[in-house]
């Protein structure tokens, strides 16, 4: 193996550049030249590659975002880009690639495995919705930050006893919301994976009050409605007057944590030596702290649950 190449996908994620990085000075520690692609399937799509190098990742492992930038791409999906994006691989003479991103980018990389590509996929995306590994690069991030915002509204929120709904991301998962409620203290969450049921809801938020609590947090995940809609709920089912917080995007930028840093320094190098050993079609993974290999077809087909033991956290703590 000659030439591997690497691309970031979809959303972008803190520690995706520490990855990048990880992958490139692998590939130099085995005599191996590294292809960054821009721009994700749209950059491989259109053959707008650059040869990395020791100075090309240097000082980039504490940097958010992603350096190749990202982008999603319905054109790839098609017959005709994924075929556009293997003639640009051949006339590079590029080996292998390896694919950071989520679900959907590793839809991508099995469309290029069925063409005869060898790929491997790094989970990048705060959601951590991919099974086959604990944990993605960027989720520990993107709770910290999401924690650290509930902790400054929880100060308003018992200053001026005040109910606080806080929208976090998570279109399909609640994995976000679910542990930004447990470290934050939260007296409910409300995640995709559960039917919201308002009226259980205010019947909670009841209870804290007849128990002496002022003030209240509910942290809720995006998929599951808007924090207007939840807010207008609340008002017509229990009279509740809300306060509503979206955190947005900030929750996907900013410096990697040091766990996020460290795993995603660890994936990015085994995924090159799983490729020197043969290995394609499979994604690196993270079980009870050990790099693991998953097909990559069980990490975005598969549904990955919540821990029920963390959600009964919320109710039992909540109180």
């Amino acid at each position: 193996m000659k030439r591997i190449a690497v691309l970031t996908s979809g959303g972008d994620s803190p520690g995706m550049n520490a990855a990048i990085r990880a992958v490139v000075r692998t590939c130099i520690y085995h005599g191996i030249e590294a292809i960054g692609v821009k721009q994700g399937f749209e950059g491989l799509m259109e053959g707008d590659f650059q040869t990395m190098g020791r100075a090309s990742v240097g000082g980039i492992i504490h940097r958010g975002g992603t350096i190749l930038r990202t982008a999603r791409s319905d054109r790839f999906m098609t017959e005709s880009g994924q075929r556009a994006a293997v003639v640009h691989l051949e006339n590079r003479r590029v080996d292998a690639l390896v694919i950071i991103g989520g679900d959907g980018s590793f839809r991508g990389a099995e469309a290029l495995g069925k063409l005869g590509f060898s790929t491997i996929g790094i989970p990048g995306t705060i959601d951590n919705d991919v099974a086959g590994t604990d944990v993605t690069i960027g989720y520990d991030t993107a709770v910290n930050t999401a924690l650290a915002a509930v902790q400054k509204l929880r100060d308003t929120a018992s200053s001026h006893d005040r109910l606080f709904i806080v929208e976090v991301m998570g279109r399909e998962a609640g994995f976000l919301a679910l542990e930004v409620a447990v470290s934050g203290g939260a007296e409910y969450v409300v995640v995709p994976e559960i039917p919201l049921d308002i009226a259980k809801m205010c019947e909670h938020l009841h209870y804290s009050r007849k128990k002496g609590k002022t003030h209240s947090l509910i942290i809720l995940a995006e998929g599951v409605m808007s924090g207007l809609e939840l807010r207008s709920r609340l008002q017509d089912t229990g009279g509740y007057d809300a306060r509503v917080t979206v955190l947005g995007y900030i929750q996907r930028g900013g410096s990697p944590s040091s766990f996020d840093t460290i795993l995603a320094s660890r994936m990015g190098s085994f995924a090159v030596e799983a490729l020197l050993e043969g290995t394609t079609g499979m994604m690196v993974g993270s079980v009870c702290g050990n790099m693991v290999l998953c097909p990559l077809s069980e990490a975005w087909k598969s549904p990955k649950p919540l821990n029920p033991e963390m959600l009964d956290l919320v109710e039992k703590l909540g109180v």
